[in-house]
């Protein structure tokens, strides 16, 4: 494998782990609801109900797997590429994956500025790996 397409398949690794993660908290957060609800009383101990639902949920578990590790693949991206690539290729692959996945996965409704600014990221990778 050449470095080049090391770099990059690390990059999108760390990218669509941020994504599945984000993607399945997101999901765990909408389908818990409104977390005031869950209160179990006054105070601090009020707190407990939300916290227990959140950590039950699979899928916010999953997720919260997922956002480590990428924290930990991130690290290793930046080990084997620059700062000055890896920092804007992931938040960027990132960010375009999100809208995507907002649409088709959550069924969100993304307007048509988001996908134009998403267009303009991918535009702005492009012009990173050249």
């Amino acid at each position: 494998m050449t470095p080049m397409l090391r770099i990059w398949s690390v990059i999108a690794f760390v990218a669509a782990l941020a994504i599945a993660g984000e993607v399945l908290i997101a999901s765990a957060m909408r389908g818990l609801g409104d977390l005031d609800r869950l209160r179990t009383g006054p105070g601090l101990r009020g707190f407990l109900g939300p916290i227990r639902a959140v950590l039950a949920s699979p899928k916010f578990v999953i997720g919260a797997l997922c956002m480590a590790l990428n924290f930990f693949a991130m690290l290793f991206a930046l080990s084997i590429a620059d700062l000055s690539l890896a920092g804007p290729a992931i938040a960027s692959l990132t960010y375009i994956g999100n809208a995507i996945a907002a649409k088709f996965v959550l069924g969100e409704r993304v307007d048509k500025r988001r996908w134009l600014a998403a267009t303009f990221v991918a535009i702005g990778v492009i012009l990173l790996s050249h």
